[in-house]
């Protein structure tokens, strides 16, 4: 499998329609375009904030503190991450 590149996919979230950007992270994991749409408006988060909390999970090189801390950053970051969490277990 290709690495992501996460920043390109983050500087491209901010133009991309909803549709667009649903599709490129549902090829991404394993849900359907339809339940990112609901979570994505669940959470009520951005595109570009999504996918910056896509990046801070994805960061191998910090601890998952470090990680929680800076999700708490991203706006409405938080509520995305548990949305995400509940569609994933």
């Amino acid at each position: 499998m290709s690495t992501i590149d996460w920043n390109a996919l983050a500087n491209n979230a901010a133009s991309q329609t909803d549709s667009e950007f649903n599709s490129v992270l549902a090829g991404l994991t394993s849900l359907k375009a339809s339940e990112i749409d609901t979570f994505i408006a669940q959470s009520n988060i951005s595109n570009a904030n999504a996918v910056k909390v896509l990046q801070e999970i994805n960061n191998t090189t910090t601890s998952n503190m470090q990680k929680a801390q800076a999700i708490a950053t991203i706006e409405n970051g938080v509520g995305f991450l548990v949305s995400l969490v509940t569609k994933i277990i």
